[in-house]
C-alpha cells in the first residue's frame, strides 16, 4: 500500500529507464475502471484503460468514439462581442461591402483566414487577404498596414490576432474601417477598441471554451452569422464541408483534444478523407501520404509544410494553398511549400545545435529553458523551443537576435501557461510586446533586456509549476503482451482518437523481451525484433539522435521492457501490428 501523499511506483520498477525517464502507469484505482468499463462495454482490455483514462464512464463508450458535433458545439451567442461580430460580417455580406481579412502567419491563421474567405465567395464576395511578413512586421498587425487597409475597406477581420493590437485597431479605425477580431490569444485586462473581440481567452470571458483555436473561433462566428442570415431568407454554405480546415488548425496549433475540439477533429477528418479541398490533396501527395489522414499526419506531416511559407518563404502561401480552388495551382503551391520545407529542416537543425548546446550550458534543470543567438532565423525559433522543450520536460524560448531586438517563440508543458506568462512580462515593461496561449506564446525584447526578462519569465513559470516532479516521466496506458498486438486492436485503439494535446496517444509497456535482432536504419532509425519464439518487429525512429539507439545495440541478445505506440505496418500485400518505440528499460 502506498504511503498518502507519496509518488506512485514506478511502472514495472522503472525508475530510470535508457533514456533517463520514470515510467508511470494507471494506479490501482484506474486499473479497476478500466476493467469495469472493458466488461461493462466488451471491448479490449487496452481501449478500455484508454478511456478511463479520457474519463469515459461505463455506458459512455459508444457517444466517445462517434463524438457528434450537435450534441457537443456550443451555443455560439455564448462568447462576449458574438453576436456583434457575426452580425457585422452578415451585413457586410448583404450590403455587398469591402470586406479585408488580416491573418496570422500560421496553420492556424491560414486556416482561419481560408475558411472565413471560403465562405464569402459562397455569397460572390471576394476578401482581400493581409498576411504580414514574419521577419520584417512579426506576428500581428500593425498601424500601418491596417491604416492601408482601412482606405480602400469597410470592414477589417483580424483572424488568429488582434487582441493586442490597439494601436493598429485605432489606425485603422481613425481611417474610417470598423474592425472585428477572432482571437484565441490570452487577452489582457483592456482590449482594443474594435467593434467586436471574441476570444474565448478575454479576460472577462468565464474560459469554458478556452481550448479553441482561432479557426474554431471564426467557424462558431460564420454558424452564428449563417443562423442570421437564414433568418433573412438567404441561402448559406453548408459549414460542414470546411471541418477540415477546422480539424487542420485545432491539431496544429496544439490546443486540446479534448470537448468540442474532439468532436471537430473526428469530423474533419471525415471530410478531409474525401480530398475535395485541391491544397490538401496535392500537400498529402507531395508529403507522400498514401492513407487518409490522421491528427498525427495533420500534425507532423502536413502542419510543417502549410507554416513552411510563413517561416522561410512567402508568409501568404499556406493561406492561398488551403483556399485554392484548382488543382493545378494547388500542385504548384504545395510544391513550393515542399521545397521550403526542406530549407526550414537544415536551417532549423543548425539553429537546434546550436540551441542546445547554449541551453545545456546554462542548465536543463530549473523552471525554463532559453536561448538566444544572433542572426538565428527566426522563422524557425518556435520548432527549436518545442525541441527544447521535449529535451528538457520544461517550458522553453528560443530568441532570435538581430539589430539589437530579439524576436522570440516559447512552447510549454500541459499545466503550465505560458502566454499568460509572456502577457505578463509585457504588462511589466520587460518585453517589447507579447502573448499567446497556455502551450505557446510569441514576444519582441530588446537585445540587452534578454537576461532579465528570462530570469523573470523562470521566476513566473516556477510559481506555476513548472520544473517540479523529478526526472522525466513517461506515462503509459498499461502492459501489453506481445501476442495481444494484432491490426485488430490497432484499429479500435485508434478509433478511441483523435489524439493529440491533452489526449495523448496510447502507450503501453511490453515486459521482458528478449532482443533477438537489431538494424540500424540510415543515420538515426532502428529495426529490432524481439521475443524468443515468436518473433515480434519493432522500430524506432531517431533513436540514434538520442541515447535510445546505442543503449540497445549494446543490449542485443538481452531482456529489455520496451514502451511505445502500436501501429500497423503495410509490407508485401500483409498487415502487421508493430510497435513505435519511445524508449526501453533493463529488466
Amino acid at each position: 500500500m502506498s504511503t498518502p501523499g507519496a509518488a506512485p511506483r514506478a511502472f514495472l520498477g522503472v525508475e530510470a529507464s535508457l533514456t533517463g525517464r520514470r515510467w508511470e502507469g494507471p494506479d490501482a484505482a484506474a486499473e479497476r475502471r478500466a476493467a469495469a468499463l472493458a466488461q461493462a462495454e466488451g471491448i479490449a482490455l487496452p481501449v478500455a484503460a484508454v478511456l478511463a483514462r479520457q474519463g469515459v464512464a461505463a455506458g459512455g463508450a459508444a457517444a466517445f468514439l462517434a463524438p457528434r458535433l450537435r450534441d457537443l458545439l456550443p451555443d455560439p451567442r455564448s462568447l462576449r462581442d458574438m453576436e456583434r461580430a457575426a452580425g457585422r460580417i452578415a451585413t457586410a455580406v448583404s450590403r455587398g461591402e469591402a470586406l479585408a481579412i488580416f491573418a496570422d502567419y500560421d496553420v492556424d491563421g491560414a486556416a482561419a483566414a481560408a475558411l472565413l474567405a471560403g465562405w464569402l465567395a459562397a455569397f460572390g464576395r471576394r476578401a482581400t487577404l493581409y498576411v504580414p511578413d514574419r521577419i520584417e512586421e512579426g506576428y500581428g498587425p500593425g498601424p500601418a498596414a491596417m491604416a492601408a487597409l482601412a482606405r480602400d475597406h469597410a470592414l477589417i477581420v483580424c483572424v488568429d490576432c488582434g487582441t493586442a493590437a490597439h494601436d493598429a485597431v485605432a489606425a485603422a479605425t481613425a481611417a474610417g474601417a470598423e474592425v472585428v477580431v477572432l482571437d484565441h490569444h490570452t487577452g489582457a485586462e483592456t482590449l482594443p477598441a474594435a467593434l467586436a473581440v471574441v476570444n474565448p481567452n478575454r479576460q472577462d470571458e468565464d474560459r469554458a471554451l478556452a481550448h479553441l483555436c482561432a479557426t474554431a473561433v471564426v467557424f462558431l462566428t460564420l454558424v452564428e452569422a449563417n443562423r442570421r442570415l437564414r433568418a433573412e431568407g438567404a441561402a448559406v454554405p453548408d459549414l460542414r464541408a470546411a471541418l477540415d480546415l477546422v480539424a487542420l488548425a485545432t491539431v496544429a496549433d496544439v490546443v486540446p483534444l479534448v470537448g468540442v475540439n474532439r468532436a471537430l477533429v473526428h469530423q474533419g477528418l471525415r471530410v478531409m478523407a474525401a480530398r475535395a479541398r485541391p491544397g490538401l490533396a496535392a500537400l498529402a501527395d507531395g508529403a507522400g501520404l498514401a492513407r487518409p489522414p490522421d491528427a498525427h499526419a495533420l500534425g507532423f506531416l502536413l502542419g510543417p509544410r502549410i507554416n513552411a511559407g510563413g517561416r522561410v518563404g512567402a508568409a501568404d502561401l499556406g493561406h492561398r494553398l488551403l483556399a485554392a480552388t484548382d488543382a493545378g495551382e494547388a500542385a504548384a503551391l504545395a510544391a513550393r511549400l515542399e521545397a521550403l520545407n526542406r530549407e526550414r529542416r537544415a536551417i532549423e537543425e543548425a539553429v537546434r545545435a546550436e540551441a542546445l548546446a547554449q541551453a545545456e550550458a546554462r542548465g536543463l534543470a530549473g523552471s525554463l529553458v532559453w536561448a538566444a543567438g544572433e542572426g538565428w532565423h527566426p522563422g524557425v525559433v518556435g520548432i527549436v523551443a518545442a525541441r527544447l522543450r521535449e529535451a528538457a520536460d520544461r517550458p522553453a524560448v528560443v530568441i532570435a537576435l538581430s539589430g539589437g531586438v530579439g524576436r522570440g517563440s516559447g512552447r510549454s508543458v500541459a499545466g503550465v501557461d505560458l502566454g499568460a506568462a509572456v502577457a505578463r512580462l509585457a504588462r511589466e515593461g520587460l518585453i517589447l510586446r507579447g502573448g499567446g496561449h497556455p502551450m505557446a506564446a510569441g514576444l519582441t525584447v530588446a537585445g540587452e533586456a534578454v537576461p532579465a526578462a528570462m530570469a523573470r519569465l523562470a521566476d513566473l513559470l516556477a510559481a506555476a509549476g513548472a520544473g517540479r516532479g523529478g526526472p522525466r516521466r513517461l506515462r503509459l496506458d498499461g502492459l501489453l503482451l506481445p501476442e495481444a498486438a494484432a491490426p485488430a486492436l490497432v484499429l479500435a485503439l485508434d478509433a478511441a482518437g483523435p489524439f493529440g494535446a491533452a489526449a495523448p496517444a496510447p502507450r503501453f509497456a511490453v515486459p521482458a523481451q528478449p532482443l533477438a535482432f537489431l538494424r540500424r536504419l540510415g543515420e538515426t532509425h532502428l529495426r529490432l525484433a524481439v521475443g524468443a519464439g515468436e518473433r515480434r518487429e519493432a522500430g524506432a525512429f531517431g533513436a540514434f539522435a538520442g541515447p535510445l539507439g546505442p543503449a540497445l545495440e549494446a543490449r542485443l541478445g538481452r531482456p529489455v521492457h520496451l514502451a511505445g505506440r502500436l501501429a500497423i505496418s503495410r509490407w508485401g500485400g500483409r498487415e502487421r501490428a508493430e510497435l513505435h518505440l519511445d524508449d526501453a528499460a533493463d529488466v
